[in-house]
């Protein structure tokens, strides 16, 4: 192989779902030490690219080339027999094994009669892992693990073997500043190995950080391949978004810029007087440290934190997922001791999970009955589901939303990331929430559809809920949230108003500055 030829040539892959055309004649290659980065609005047409290369779709038309070699994968195992790794945004691990287990998997070490080595895996998997750098212990079951540790093993049990070609699909979507630098690091020294690594990504300050070409694509088509350090952010968005779509493009790019004054930051929102929705007074429990917070009427408030701080877990307590073993949560001025989710919803609080595909939906079910879920007790009258109020609600659901699906009856697994996400929103449009708990809300969105979920959060907000907002990325933040909380070893360290944090690095500070 020359140093020319691509690891990775496709040329004019079409790829069609019945009579949608998924890809139209799309081209893209990948060169031997090199980050190239995918990028495209939900539905563009990267996923159905990627699933090309790993086997899981076949095309209608084009070649796909592998070191130079025609190939046809009809199975995930023949791409992965190829020398490719796929670390997809829907983990592969199973929750109730070990973390050893889950990288071993397949290629576990045997002694007589079929035993599998455990002591040897155990061993062998955390030396791996101390050797690139993840802190995670391999003797932890991956259930125990916050999201962004699982994402960590997935990719550290794609490095794992004799691989050539890395595809990393949304990789830093719930990892700290901290973890996307183990991430970096790891992504560095494959590429000094020869290996070429696909990035898939929303983030653009990550393209032009780590990546050395990015093709961007749009309706199923490639319009247009750069080198890295010859396009702007500017230029970059506008191809994303596409013609006719100017203002978003520049509401984007402040989004990456982290200008407060975007389009999203609602200059007329100020500090309330009203009465706390919600309050937590010394609150502990497993993970909690004797937690002070208050949350008003149309405040959005963001908690800021290192992975593992606490911060997932103060919004487990407030919806009745985490008993306070101490202290005392009150819920618009009552003290009380939810037992249940169930119990809390039904007082007005409304929660978006992390992982909204196997905490936040149903995906094997459709838009109307995903809407309906949390909702039942509201359309039940005597033993009977309304069946006629869940559709009313799933259209307006859709419509509110701007979900872009066929219909009420369409299956999750078949709507964009951006989507599903606005679904699980449309899941606590009626009744509207008194408190509203977003954890990690953009993860996987695009560029345009993270547009609209922060309209969407500002319409709640609006409505007179209290918001409060998990996230890794601190620009979001400080753009989305009228006052800020640092949650470190399950406390509330600092709490100050967004206009007072002077720059995105000033509140990186804040973050770390306790783990100091």
């Amino acid at each position: 192989m020359t140093a020319q030829q691509p690891l990775v040539d496709l040329r004019d892959i079409t790829v069609s779902f019945g009579a949608v055309k998924a890809l139209r004649g799309v081209s893209f290659d990948l060169r031997p030490g090199e980050v190239h980065a995918l990028l495209g609005q939900n539905g563009a047409g990267k996923s159905t690219l990627i699933k090309v290369l790993s086997g899981v779709n076949q095309r209608d038309g084009g070649e796909v080339l592998i070191h130079g070699k025609e190939t046809n994968f009809r199975s995930a195992q023949d791409s992965r027999d190829s020398g490719i790794a796929m670390v997809y945004q829907d983990l592969s691990l199973i929750p109730s094994m070990s973390v050893a287990s889950n990288l071993f998997l397949g290629r576990e070490p045997h002694v007589g009669a079929g035993l599998v080595r455990h002591r040897t895996i155990h061993a062998q998997a955390q030396k791996y892992l101390a050797e690139q750098g993840f802190p995670i212990k391999a003797s932890a079951r991956v259930d125990s693990l916050p999201f962004a540790y699982r994402q960590l093993t997935e990719i550290a049990k794609a490095l794992m073997g004799d691989i050539k070609i890395l595809v990393l699909d949304e990789p830093t979507s719930a990892l700290s500043a901290g973890e996307e630098e183990i991430l970096f690091k790891t992504v560095a020294e494959v590429t000094k190995r020869g290996v070429g690594v696909i990035y898939v990504t929303h983030r653009l300050q990550e393209v032009f950080r780590i990546s050395d070409r990015v093709s961007v694509l749009r309706d199923g088509r490639n319009v247009g391949t750069h080198n890295t350090s010859e396009i702007t952010m500017e230029k970059l968005v506008s191809e994303i978004v596409g013609p006719g779509h100017e203002r978003m493009a520049t509401d984007t790019l402040s989004v990456e810029e982290g200008d407060r004054r975007s389009a999203f930051q609602d200059d007329a929102s100020v500090r309330s007087t009203a009465a706390p929705v919600v309050e937590l007074r010394g609150v502990r429990n497993s993970r909690l440290n004797g937690v002070d917070l208050k949350v008003r009427p149309g405040e959005i408030l963001g908690l800021a934190g290192m992975v593992g701080s606490g911060r997932t877990e103060i919004l487990e307590t407030m919806f009745g997922l985490r008993k306070a073993d101490e202290g005392e949560v009150l819920f618009e001025g009552k003290s009380v001791r939810w037992r249940t989710p169930h119990q809390a919803i039904a007082a007005g609080v409304a929660l978006v999970p992390e992982d909204r595909h196997l905490e936040g939906l149903v995906l094997e079910d459709t838009i109307a009955a995903n809407i309906a879920m949390p909702r039942l007790p509201h359309l039940t009258r005597a033993g009977l589901f309304s069946k006629g109020e869940a559709q009313r609600r799933a259209k307006k659901a859709v419509a509110d939303l701007n979900v872009k699906a066929p219909g009420i009856h369409t299956r999750l697994q078949n709507l964009s990331g951006g989507n599903q996400q606005k679904v699980v929103f449309g899941k606590w449009l009626t009744p509207e929430p008194r408190l509203l708990l977003l954890d990690e809300p953009s993860v996987g969105v695009d560029v345009g559809a993270r547009d609209e979920i922060y309209g969407i959060i500002r319409r709640f907000a609006r409505n007179g809920c209290a918001v409060v907002v998990v996230s890794s990325e601190l620009v979001e933040l400080q753009l989305l949230c009228d006052t800020l909380a640092v949650v470190h070893d399950g406390r509330v360290t600092t709490c100050v108003r967004s206009s007072e944090v002077q720059g995105e690095e000033r509140l990186h500070h804040l973050v770390q500055e306790p783990a100091r």
